[in-house]
């Protein structure tokens, strides 16, 4: 370790803090404690560190902190000489009284000049404050610097928090700092776990907190936790030879809610087994923080359970949590039996009574629309319109159900299995399901055809009832989640190679809300679409400049759209792509600047320059050589071909001038540039890709 650094170990304890939040304010507070310390120019030598949080108490542990801040250098500007000296070099009263402020004569001050003139200044070095003494400030910068949205008041104080403090540790080498923070005084002594060590736990040495912590059955590093509870959840499942599901966001829910974690396998009647397992996962997950235990990806009648505590009876625990889940999952049995009874298709009569939007007027509305959409762009993909019509029929019937009313998240989902308990194809059943996918950011579009298609004629309607009702985004405004609406629908498209129209089918989608008195803009929808594209694919790595060059084209369709991204992709790696783009931006200022009407064809009598005849032979061969390419979309093998214009291109602009006097033989030059340009461009402005 540097002589010349101390680690720092600063722990606030509390009562638990919020499950949720504690990953934020852990950061935060770790944040806040380096950013003071290099506000004051505190050297700070950070390594591998990172948080340390349990469930109760926020730790910054330090391997290496300078004992006292470099030297502070100060410079302050006085008054210029001519307000300063008077007509005979004495000084004034603003010179006094600024020499004064500073502490010293005024013929100690310095000289320095700017673009006003020469002025009075004042310099001085003062030595470093030792770290020590500044770290109560350090620590209470922090604090208040970590967001607590609603702050707890304790003991009639008139301080918040986000839970009340009951101990603080500063320790600065094997030195306590004093300092008070929360009404709690800095110390040595910190707590272990609440039930399996209620002794203090004292620290000689911030070194020494991880491992002390450790034997007093607390693990501070959250990392540390976190592997801890996979191992032993991991290990209970194999037990009864299947897998743990651990998700990301129950996993962490569990990393903050234990200090000492230890997994607990239990079970559950497997006459439960008959509910869809997705209400049965989420009951687990969601409510209670449990890992549901899989085989083949299906659900098992296991679950694990972690505990903040080592028993010394787990059957006692096992049975706590036994207890606990068999309400719920009676519940959800109950309601799935009951929806079994009633069936997926006489469920459908009461979306009549229920309002979609009131300018839109009921979701039995909505899915009549939605049905013929569906119909119309089946028929386009070659998917079969009955089954397409029927799973958009049945698709917002679960709505009414006991099981999507009790577990919102199941929509969908219960539909799918009602209709595959009424008998309804598996086609169908699955597309009810498909047809909210993708349903989060990074979720996968839908799989089937039917599913894709339905998925689709959902979100056009959505889109052109959210814009003809007056609901479209401002700011983080979203009722309908259009934006989502928006992305969902074009990666279906472009996912799965639907070659389809999107403004026809909005204009379509617009016409189905003529009964409602209600209009949208396609037009503006599509822009709409395009814009949600551009984040899209910059998270795909693809430059700004290339989505640019094809959005100005505005291809009706996305999948089309996709396939010129990547043709311009490809060309721009080309070491002819660069000059032909900029001869491209300069072909199509000298268009917009022409003053004569331009011929469509270029008369090969007028063409006297050698350049221009072999630019106009080179593009008439080209625009040949691609017609039949471009008819099949084969933008890349466009882009490569064109790409041999370069030489023509060049020799043409180095030797030809266009605007000459002669109007005949100008327009014919701009027939000739026109054509070029009208064949690039039929693939996408490339000159967006000219710096």
């Amino acid at each position: 370790m540097d002589p010349k650094t101390q680690p720092l170990l600063i722990e606030l304890g509390t009562e638990e803090l919020p499950v949720k939040a504690l990953p934020g304010l852990a950061q935060a507070f770790f944040d806040g404690v380096i950013a003071a310390l290099e506000k004051r120019g505190i050297a700070v030598e950070r390594g591998d560190a990172r948080p340390l949080y349990t469930p109760r108490r926020l730790a910054v542990l330090l391997p290496g902190v300078a004992l006292e801040q470099p030297e502070q250098a100060s410079e302050v500007f006085g008054p210029y000489l001519n307000v300063a000296l008077d007509a005979e070099g004495k000084p004034t009263r603003a010179l006094e009284g600024f020499a004064a402020k500073a502490g010293v004569d005024w013929t100690q001050l310095q000289k320095t000049s700017d673009n006003k003139g020469e002025r009075f200044v004042h310099r001085a070095v003062k030595p470093g404050v030792l770290t020590i003494d500044l770290l109560p400030d350090v620590l209470r910068e922090a604090a208040a610097a970590i967001p607590v949205p609603k702050p707890m008041r304790w003991g009639g104080n008139d301080y918040g928090f986000a839970r009340p403090v009951h101990w603080l540790v500063l320790l600065f080498g094997k030195q306590v700092v004093p300092a008070e923070l929360l009404g709690a005084k800095s110390d040595r002594m910190s707590q272990g776990h609440r039930f399996e060590h209620d002794k203090p736990v004292w620290l000689s040495q911030p070194e020494d907190y991880v491992e002390f912590l450790r034997g007093a059955r607390v693990l501070v590093d959250p990392d540390e936790r976190r592997a801890r509870i996979v191992a032993e959840v991991e290990a209970a499942a194999r037990q009864v030879g299947s897998d743990a599901r651990v998700t990301d966001d129950n996993l962490e829910q569990v990393v903050c809610l234990t200090e000492w974690p230890k997994a607990v396998l239990c079970s559950f009647e497997p006459a439960f087994l008959t509910v869809p397992q997705e209400a049965l996962i989420e009951t687990m997950e969601v409510n209670q923080k449990f890992f549901p235990v899989l085989r083949d990806g299906k659900l098992t009648q296991y679950f694990i359970g972690v505990a903040n505590i080592e028993s010394r009876d787990e059957s006692e625990v096992r049975k706590g949590y036994e207890r606990v889940i068999r309400p719920r999952f009676s519940d959800a049995k109950f309601f799935f039996d009951e929806d079994l009874k009633q069936g997926l298709a006489s469920m459908g009569g009461g979306l009549k009574s229920v309002t979609y939007q009131a300018k839109l007027g009921t979701v039995a509305d909505k899915v009549q629309r939605v049905a013929a959409l569906a119909e119309t762009i089946a028929r386009e993909v070659g998917v079969d319109p009955a089954q397409a019509r029927r799973a958009a029929e049945l698709a917002k019937n679960d709505l009414q159900s006991r099981m999507v009313n009790e577990f919102p998240e199941l929509q969908g989902i219960a539909g799918r299995h009602y209709a595959l308990a009424a008998g309804e194809p598996k086609e169908i059943a699955l597309a009810i399901d498909e047809s909210y996918q993708p349903r989060f950011a990074g979720d996968d579009i839908a799989l089937s055809p039917v599913g894709k298609v339905l998925a689709i004629a959902e979100r056009l309607d959505t889109l052109a009832g959210g814009f003809a009702a007056g609901l479209k985004p401002t700011g983080n405004k979203d009722p309908f989640a259009l934006r989502r609406n928006a992305l969902g629908l074009a990666r279906t498209v472009i996912e799965s190679g639907f070659d389809i129209g999107i403004p026809s089918l909005l204009a379509k989608a617009n016409e189905n809300l003529a009964a409602k008195n209600v209009q949208a803009d396609a037009g503006e929808i599509y822009d709409f679409i395009l814009d949600r594209l551009r984040g899209y694919y910059a998270d795909k790595g693809v430059p700004a400049t290339h989505f640019n060059a094809v959005a100005e084209l505005k291809p009706a369709s996305l999948y089309d759209f996709d396939t010129r991204l990547d043709a311009i992709g490809q060309f721009a790696t080309l070491p002819e792509a660069e000059a032909l783009a900029a001869a491209n931006k300069r072909i199509n200022n000298i268009l917009k600047k022409a003053d004569i009407e331009i011929p469509h064809a270029v008369d090969r009598a007028l063409l006297g320059d050698p350049a221009e005849a072999a630019l106009a032979e080179a593009v008439e061969a080209a625009i040949g050589d691609t017609d039949d390419a471009l008819h099949h979309h084969d933008y890349v093998k466009v882009l490569g071909r064109l790409a041999q214009l370069r030489p023509q291109v060049d020799a043409f602009f180095d030797g030809v001038m266009v605007n000459v006097d002669d109007p005949k033989i100008r327009a014919n030059r701009l027939a000739l540039l026109r054509l070029l340009a009208a064949r690039f461009g039929a693939v996408a402005a490339i000159e967006h890709l000219s710096a």
